[in-house]
């Protein structure tokens, strides 16, 4: 038995480091469109999750002491910049070198691990599968933050995939996060993957939502608005759901105004 989905992270995880690789280290203090994050924080955040993900593998007390500072500076409001730059000392350069290298090093062993084991994590535990598969949507989702500032168009693939998954299987969640009734019945999602196939989900007596799979993608993650996708949203409910989708744990999060987040042109 193998875990696919770690290659899909190692390729997400290169991509985004193609885009970086020849960065000098003044660039990684260059503000984002996401939060003012610089481009230091985006990879101290992947690298901190990556890391703590890799260790709940392992040991799962010392998962539980690395993520106890994030989880206590959340509650006070504070967020989880600050003890995400105290546990991860390196910057620039010697970031991006320590960031790929572990993703390169965590994605060779978990190719081999049981997809179905569990694992511990901030709420409830999760499948190896399911871990991994958030790696990739978090390398995905804050490398695009990343491609806008430089200008660049990413290089996608069929891996997006797994996000779209992740996005159909948090339709309930993207409700309750918001306090809203889960409807009974998904929309019917008809989406063109980045190769041209054809991706279905869903029912079609619950509304339509039709596009490409990355302009979903970057709905269900909140990297883009809604308005400055191609998307098309037939009915109330797919309306509701693409108005509220968030297929990441946490508070409800609000998506971007349009036109906030963009390629860079200047």
């Amino acid at each position: 038995m193998s875990l696919s989905e770690a290659n899909d992270f190692l390729a997400e995880s290169e991509v985004l480091h193609d885009a970086i690789a020849d960065l000098p280290a003044s660039a990684f203090d260059t503000p984002t469109q996401f939060k003012g994050w610089t481009i230091n924080d985006v990879l101290v955040h992947l690298h901190f999750w990556n890391r703590a993900a890799d260790i709940s593998a392992s040991d799962e007390a010392a998962f539980h002491d690395m993520v106890a500072p994030v989880f206590a500076s959340f509650q006070k409001g504070d967020g989880m910049r600050g003890p995400e730059n105290a546990a991860i000392a390196e910057r620039g350069p010697d970031l991006r070198a320590a960031w790929i290298a572990q993703a390169r090093d965590m994605a060779g062993r978990w190719q081999h691990m049981d997809p179905k084991a569990r694992l511990p994590w901030a709420g409830p535990s999760m499948s190896a599968r399911s871990s991994i598969t958030a790696r990739q949507m978090e390398t995905w989702a804050h490398g695009f933050e990343v491609f806008d500032t430089l200008g660049l168009t990413r290089e996608e693939g069929d891996r997006l995939r797994n996000i779209v998954v992740l996005g159909v299987n948090t339709f309930g969640w993207s409700h309750k996060v918001h306090g809203l009734d889960v409807p009974d019945t998904m929309p019917k999602l008809r989406l063109t993957a980045p190769s041209g196939e054809i991706w279905e989900f869903g029912d079609d007596t619950a509304g339509l939502i039709t596009g490409m799979a990355v302009d979903f993608a970057a709905v269900v993650t909140q990297t883009r608005a809604l308005a400055d996708t191609a998307l098309r949203i037939d009915g109330p409910v797919a309306q509701t759901w693409m108005a509220h989708a968030q297929c990441f744990a946490g508070p409800p999060e609000t998506p971007p105004a349009p036109g906030t987040r963009h390629i860079r042109t200047d």
